[in-house]
């Protein structure tokens, strides 16, 4: 099969398709035939040097997947060949989404949204799960509740926007002023332009505050919170600021492989409540230049590659 792997650390040009033997379900797993990779700040990360997650024998990135399954192994009883799936298998282990076929647990799967494309689909499962997890299952947002979103635009902000509106929240959101029109549309109930304007200046008493950006986004984040605020930092446990007040609450959260949240995430898209916004659709064999593209830092929504 083809697949895109690591020649050796560095830039993008690092990243070269090759042919590499299948993979071959074993128990309670599912050999999926890719349609959509998506594309991850963290798949930047990992080709540059290696870090963050355990790699196989030959070093391939990517985790978002869709795709329709092709072979499941013995004991799997909650999917059949052909049906229609995509998920997050394996994080932070490799799994080496940017190829024709990849094995998964089942239960790193779900059903994917019948409303959606696989390129679609294939943007959702890694920010999506983010923004759930850390929303939902971290923060516990509830209706009414003021939620403060950083980098609202990007892959995880767009969606968490989204989340947390459908959660009953009042949503604000910090990006350029180019994309407020944009998350006005996904939900968000106020837009603050980061580049004019400081948000500890004009945004106060915030339940919730989910940085994606870390460093001094989430040390002036606990200003805005009020007491019983919770701050949800993305990018690594050095971003928790050092000194948190006793009246508020400030965690990293790393994500993971979630059947029952994928399950959730595809009842919203389905409903109509979340709708991933892909900027970018690139062939498999330029994942190169998907990643050229994403570490400009300016990407709206998702990019993802194209595999079938």
């Amino acid at each position: 099969m083809r697949a895109v792997v690591v020649e050796q650390w560095g830039g993008p040009e690092m990243l070269v398709e090759r042919e590499v033997a299948r993979p071959e379900p074993g128990l309670n797993e599912v050999l999926v035939r890719v349609h959509a990779a998506g594309v991850n700040p963290v798949d930047f990360k990992t080709r540059a040097s290696g870090a963050l997650i355990e790699w196989g024998e030959v070093p391939a990135v990517g985790w978002d997947v869709s795709g329709t399954v092709e072979a499941v192994g013995p004991g799997v009883g909650m999917f059949r060949p052909g049906d229609e799936v995509y998920g997050m298998p394996m994080f932070p282990r490799q799994a080496g989404a940017y190829a024709e076929y990849v094995v998964a647990p089942a239960r790193h799967l779900a059903p994917k949204p019948v409303n959606l494309t696989h390129v679609q689909a294939a943007a959702l499962p890694l920010a999506a799960l983010t923004a759930w997890q850390a929303l939902v299952d971290t923060a516990g947002v509830r209706a009414g509740e003021r939620v403060l979103v950083h980098a609202a635009a990007g892959g995880v902000g767009h969606l968490a926007v989204q989340i947390a509106k459908a959660r009953g929240a009042y949503v604000i959101g910090t990006a350029s002023a180019g994309k407020h029109d944009l998350l006005r549309e996904l939900g968000a109930d106020e837009v603050i332009d980061y580049r004019t304007v400081r948000f500890e200046d004009v945004v106060g008493d915030v339940d919730v505050v989910l940085d994606g950006l870390g460093g001094q986004s989430a040390e002036r984040s606990l200003k805005v919170l009020r007491a019983g605020g919770r701050l949800v930092t993305l990018p690594g446990p050095d971003d928790v600021p050092a000194d948190v007040p006793d009246h508020v609450r400030a965690v990293w959260m790393l994500v993971e492989p979630d059947h029952l949240g994928l399950r959730e995430i595809a009842a919203l898209a389905e409903q109509g409540a979340l709708k991933p916004v892909v900027e970018t659709v690139v062939p498999l064999a330029q994942a190169a230049k998907a990643h050229e593209i994403g570490e400009q830092g300016h990407t709206t929504g998702k990019i993802v590659l194209s595999v079938a």
